[in-house]
């Protein structure tokens, strides 16, 4: 256990997997994070209120994608069609939204200067490599401060030549209503149920929608939508130019997910990050609850 005088907490348990738990006595928060099931967050309590679904059984199930929580996602947000893509004239296969989300991440770090936080990372291996050929580190930081959430990633290229990246999370936020209004500056967005493109205003019904819809041309990298009687609100690195809304009928949780581009990013390469050998893609994702 890690504390200090100011009311931050970094502790362990166990829960099926090792679980860290980072708190903040002053705003009554705090966010659990699963280093084992790809590094995601489980919970996240802000200011006294769970924003987050989880769905229980798909945790425990070693086998299964977790429902729930924030997943990682990378080298792909999305999926690619016919589960393939084609790099320097060899075919690859890859599950839905990448290697990182099932792989265990270690962890390389506790801290209660400047906030609850926990440093994990994830290497590249010879299971990664079948999927994704690049040697790759990726170095995340999950702090607690201020009553909010905010994760700081590095996507580092290990490999001698440049490493596509496309990458993203899909964080299942505990909202039953599936009408909204969205706060977000775009003006354009890609219905994935028809693949058309179509004006923003900012509300969206996803009712009786199967695939999700995505934002496309924000110029301010924020989303924020109704919690209850407040809204949380989602800010990004720029580089997260596609935040991407979906759900599922009858399961009480929106997703909204910042993506560095659209679906297919490795195929059609519209939007593809390419980090240098040696570099590093830098990036921050914070979530909050405002009035």
């Amino acid at each position: 256990m890690t504390a200090n005088q100011a009311g931050y907490e970094v502790t362990s348990y166990t829960d099926t997997y090792p679980i860290y738990e980072l708190k903040e006595a002053a705003t009554n928060s705090r966010v659990l994070i699963c280093p084992e099931r790809g590094g995601i967050v489980i919970g996240c309590q802000l200011q006294g209120q769970e924003l987050l679904y989880l769905d229980r059984d798909t945790f425990i199930d070693p086998d299964a994608n977790i429902r729930g929580g924030i997943p990682v996602l990378f080298p792909i947000c999305g999926q690619l069609q016919n589960g393939a893509y084609e790099w320097d004239g060899v075919r690859y296969n890859m599950r839905n939204h990448g290697v990182a989300r099932q792989a265990p991440w270690d962890v390389e770090g506790q801290s209660t200067d400047n906030g609850a936080s926990l440093t994990l990372s994830l290497e590249s291996s010879a299971q990664t490599q079948a999927a994704y050929p690049f040697n790759f580190k990726l170095t995340f930081t999950y702090r607690l401060k201020d009553g909010k959430l905010s994760i700081e990633q590095a996507y580092s290229n290990l490999s001698e030549t440049s490493m596509p990246v496309h990458a993203g999370f899909h964080p299942y936020f505990a909202i039953a209503e599936k009408n909204l209004t969205y706060r977000s500056d775009a003006q354009q967005a890609l219905d994935y149920n028809d693949n058309q493109v179509k004006p923003f205003a900012g509300p969206l019904d996803l009712n009786g929608l199967v695939e999700s819809v995505a934002l496309l041309d924000a110029t301010t990298p924020e989303i924020s939508f109704p919690f209850g009687e407040q809204q949380i609100k989602l800010s990004y690195s720029e580089v997260f130019g596609t935040t991407v809304i979906w759900s599922v009928e009858g399961k009480p949780f929106v997703c909204v997910e910042p993506w560095t581009a659209p679906n297919e990013a490795l195929n059609h390469k519209k939007g593809l990050v390419m980090v240098q050998p040696g570099q590093a893609l830098e990036a921050s994702f914070t979530i909050e609850l405002k009035d």
